[in-house]
């Protein structure tokens, strides 16, 4: 595309937190957020939700998460009773963030896109 990547520093506290900090400003601007969330899937996932926050934080316009490789994607609905459906959970964080769009790759079914809120702009 032509594009450089942004600037941003992700570190590790002593305890395993992430830590992010954005290194330019996204003040007005579209951001595009790559990250999968392919084992380890917690920390991914995590990264990507602090990182979603910062951008938010830091006033961005839009934020799209792309997401190549979903996870939790799998756990769809529940197949015995007292189960959680980890995709609507996973799905609720991103939006929650902040994420005004998501952007997913071979998702395990077609209902999992059906797990986000109906937010005008979301999918």
């Amino acid at each position: 595309m032509g594009l450089d990547l942004g600037k941003i520093k992700i570190k590790h506290f002593a305890d395993v937190e992430i830590y992010v900090q954005l290194q330019e400003s996204v003040r007005g601007c579209d951001v595009f957020l790559v990250q999968s969330t392919c084992p380890p899937a917690n920390e991914n996932l995590m990264e990507l939700l602090v990182m979603i926050d910062a951008c938010r934080r830091a006033l961005a316009k839009n934020i799209t998460a792309v997401i190549p490789y979903f996870g939790y994607a799998r756990a769809d609905r529940e197949t015995q009773g007292r189960e959680s459906i980890d995709v609507k959970l996973v799905a609720n964080f991103i939006i929650e963030a902040g994420a005004n769009r998501v952007l997913a790759y071979d998702l395990h079914s077609g209902q999992s896109m059906g797990y986000f809120d109906n937010k005008p702009n979301q999918l």
